[in-house]
C-alpha cells in the first residue's frame, strides 16, 4: 500500500499543523517532504518513524524539546502508530519508544493539540475570537512567569510588551534650544530681533538646555537557563528601539554577539528570526566574565557615551568564577552612567546571594531587579524614568548573607 492510500499522510499533516501551533516553523512543503521521507525510508519501527519526522520538521536545536513532547502526545494512543505503519510496511513493528519525564515546553505543546491523532472531519464550524484581552486576562498575564506561559500566552505577552509605556528618562545635554521663556537670555537672537526696530526696542529671546533620551545598552544572557526569559526581553528591546532608536543590544552565552542591527527590523518576528540566525551559541553554556571582557574591549567606547544606561540581563550563575569577573564588572560600571542588573532568580522569595558569581557581581551594580513577568517589565520602565530606588539597592542582598 502506498503512502497516499492510508490515514498516515493525513495524520502527519495534522501533526505538522500542531507543531506549527506550538511554535515550530513548519510549512506545507515540510509536510510533503515528511510524507515522502516516511514512504522512502520503509519505516518499520516507532523509533525509525520518530527520527524520520525529526529530520524533516526540526531545523534548530531548541526545537527538539518541543518536537519530542509533541510526538509523545500526538501519537500516544496505544498501537495506533503501529497500525498506521503496518499499512505502509511489511515489517512488523516491535519497538515502542518509552515515555520520558515531562520537559520544558510540555504545556505549550499540550495546548497546541489536546487530543491524539485523529481522522479529518468532513465539516467544521468556524468560530472567530477577539484578539483583545479582557481585564482579568491582562491581570493574570502581568503576574505569570514567562517560563510557565503557553504558546498563546506568550503571543499575548508579546503584544502587551509592545504596548508598554516606555520610560521618559530624558536628561539635559550641553546643546541649547530656543525657548519661549526662561532664565537664560539668548543674546544673539535678542540682538537680531532688535534690528527690526533699528535698536529702539530690544525684544529678549531665551534659550534652554536641550533634552534627549540617554542611550540604552542591553547585555542579554541567552544560555540554557535564561532562554525562556531572554526571548521576551528581546521583544522588549525591539519595542524600545523602535520608538527611541538609541538602543544597542548584545547577546551572550559562550561568546558575545551584537544583534542591534537585526532588532531594527520593523516586524518583531522578523527581528527575532534575524537575531536567531546570527547567534551561534543560543542555549549554550555561560561565560559571563569572558563576554564582559569582549564587550569592554571592543564595544564600550563605541556605545557607552552620552551617559548610557546598561541593562545586564543574566542570572549570574557563572561556570568558573575568577577575579576577572569582578574586574570586568567594575570596568563596566565605571564606563556607564547607570548599571542595572536584571535577574530572573529574584522571582523566588527565598533567593539569597550565595552563589560566588552573584556575590562577585553585586558590589559593582547600581540596581538589582527581578525580570520574570510583565509586571516586572513595567517596573523596569518606571525605574528608568526615576532616580535610583532603595528597594533595588544591591547592598541589602549582600548584607543578608554577610
Amino acid at each position: 500500500m502506498t503512502a497516499g492510500e492510508g490515514r498516515l499522510p493525513e495524520n502527519i499533516a495534522y501533526f505538522a499543523r500542531a507543531l506549527r501551533a506550538a511554535g515550530l516553523p513548519v510549512g506545507p512543503g515540510a509536510v510533503v517532504d515528511a510524507v515522502a521521507a516516511v514512504e522512502a525510508a520503509a519505516i518499520g519501527t516507532r523509533e525509525d518513524f520518530y527520527w524520520t519526522l525529526h529530520a524533516v520538521f526540526v531545523k534548530r536545536h531548541e526545537h527538539s524539546v518541543i518536537f519530542d513532547q509533541a510526538f509523545r502526545i500526538f501519537w500516544r494512543r496505544r498501537a495506533l502508530l503501529e497500525k498506521l505503519i503496518a499499512m505502509m510496511s511489511p515489517i512488523a513493528p516491535g519497538f515502542e519508544r518509552p515515555a520520558d519525564r515531562p520537559q520544558a515546553g510540555a504545556a505549550r505543546v499540550a495546548e497546541a493539540f489536546p487530543t491524539g491523532a485523529r481522522e479529518p472531519e468532513k465539516s467544521r464550524e468556524t468560530v472567530e475570537f477577539s484578539a483583545r484581552l479582557t481585564v482579568s486576562d491582562r491581570e493574570l498575564l502581568q503576574g505569570k512567569d514567562f517560563a510557565q506561559m503557553t504558546a498563546a500566552e506568550i503571543a499575548a505577552a508579546k503584544r502587551l510588551v509592545a504596548e508598554l509605556s516606555l520610560p521618559d528618562d530624558r536628561v539635559p545635554v550641553r546643546r541649547y534650544l530656543a525657548a519661549a521663556t526662561g532664565s537664560r537670555i539668548d543674546a544673539r537672537r535678542s540682538f537680531r530681533r532688535s534690528l527690526r526696530t533699528g535698536g529702539a526696542l530690544i525684544e529678549l529671546a531665551f534659550r534652554e538646555h536641550a533634552e534627549k533620551h540617554p542611550p540604552v545598552v542591553a547585555l542579554v544572557d541567552i544560555s540554557g537557563s535564561m532562554a525562556e526569559y531572554s526571548r521576551l526581553f528581546l521583544h522588549f528591546l525591539h519595542a524600545l528601539a523602535e520608538k527611541r532608536r538609541r538602543v544597542s543590544s548584545f547577546v551572550f552565552a559562550t561568546r558575545l554577539t551584537n544583534v542591534t542591527r537585526e532588532l531594527r527590523a520593523r516586524d518583531p518576528d522578523e527581528a527575532m528570526a534575524r537575531a536567531s540566525a546570527l547567534v551561534k551559541d543560543w542555549e549554550g553554556g555561560t561565560r559571563i566574565a569572558h563576554c564582559l571582557a569582549a564587550f569592554n574591549r571592543l564595544w564600550s567606547r563605541r556605545v557607552l557615551g552620552q551617559g548610557a544606561i546598561v541593562l545586564l540581563f543574566t542570572d549570574g550563575l557563572e561556570r568558573e568564577v575568577t577575579r576577572d569577573l569582578a574586574f570586568e564588572m567594575d570596568r563596566l560600571q565605571r564606563s556607564c552612567r547607570r548599571l542595572i542588573w536584571l535577574n530572573p532568580l529574584l522571582r523566588f522569595d527565598a533567593f539569597e546571594a550565595r552563589a560566588q558569581g552573584i556575590r562577585a557581581m553585586l558590589p559593582h551594580v547600581d540596581e538589582f531587579r527581578a525580570i520574570h513577568n510583565l509586571a516586572a517589565m513595567g517596573d523596569l520602565c518606571r525605574a528608568l524614568s526615576a532616580e535610583r530606588s532603595a528597594e533595588a539597592d544591591p547592598r541589602k542582598w549582600l548584607r543578608k548573607v554577610a
